[in-house]
């Protein structure tokens, strides 16, 4: 797992789909979205070889900077060009879930990546299947 004091992320892999957790403490900022950049790379490199997707949960009440989202358009394309077909998104409890959304929606739409937002991760995985098999 990551540490920041400004958020901190844990990723993992169960067959063909990439469990990323992130715990907001405030900004996900550039700092840590560099670091995130660097250890999806190592994971995507394991996954390549097949269609893959994410599953991501964001807990708390952060938003992103206009240069982490520039990082993490950076990072979905990556992902995307490694095999990536789709990514599920949970917030949970966020007073801001409003606009963590709408930033993620312009992150996933500029990438060209499928995407949807769930209110729990039992429904996001079973969507998530359906798209790797």
């Amino acid at each position: 797992m990551q540490y920041s004091t400004h958020g901190s992320y844990r990723l993992e892999q169960q067959n063909n789909i990439l469990l990323i957790d992130i715990d907001e403490q405030g900004t996900f900022n550039d700092v840590v979205s560099k670091q995130y950049h660097n250890d999806i790379k190592i994971i995507t490199q394991k996954m390549r070889n097949n269609p893959w997707a994410s599953l991501i949960t964001f807990k708390g009440n952060g938003v992103f900077t206009p240069e982490t989202e520039q990082n993490l358009i950076e990072t979905t394309h990556y992902r995307v060009e490694n095999g990536m077909v789709a990514i599920a998104a949970v917030i949970i409890d966020s007073a801001y879930a409003d606009t963590l959304q709408m930033q993620l929606q312009r992150i996933y739409q500029g990438c060209s990546v499928q995407f949807y937002f769930f209110s729990d991760t039992k429904n996001a995985k079973i969507w998530l299947d359906s798209f790797i098999n």
